[in-house]
């Protein structure tokens, strides 16, 4: 019966399998046996656009929470410019004559 071959990368330190023709070759002299690592896969589409997409999507997030506060703020600046020129002169004489000094 013939044994199969052996795998080609084998876990652990467990060197590979050495045919009994070729160790009595040896007749006890060292042997070195050099075992090449199996080639790594390349990393599909799906485990770096993954990332790259909820990334991507926490950007556009953060950039339209930054474009909404902006636009909050010129609208408050716009209304109290807006305010303080139709007030005008009135509202001046009304803020000087509200905050002026009470002990005279």
């Amino acid at each position: 019966m013939q044994q199969p071959d052996p795998p080609h990368t084998i876990p652990g330190h467990i060197a590979p399998h050495i045919p009994a023709d070729v160790y009595q070759q040896v007749d006890g002299r060292p042997v070195v046996i050099i075992q090449t690592p199996a080639p790594a896969p390349a990393r599909s589409i799906r485990k770096w656009a993954m990332p790259l997409a909820i990334g991507l999507a926490g950007a556009a997030g953060v950039l339209g929470l930054v474009a909404a506060a902006v636009a909050v703020f010129d609208y408050a600046a716009r209304t109290a410019a807006f305010i303080g020129s139709t007030t005008g002169p009135i509202g001046l004489g009304l803020s000087l004559k509200l905050f002026q000094s009470k002990n005279k």
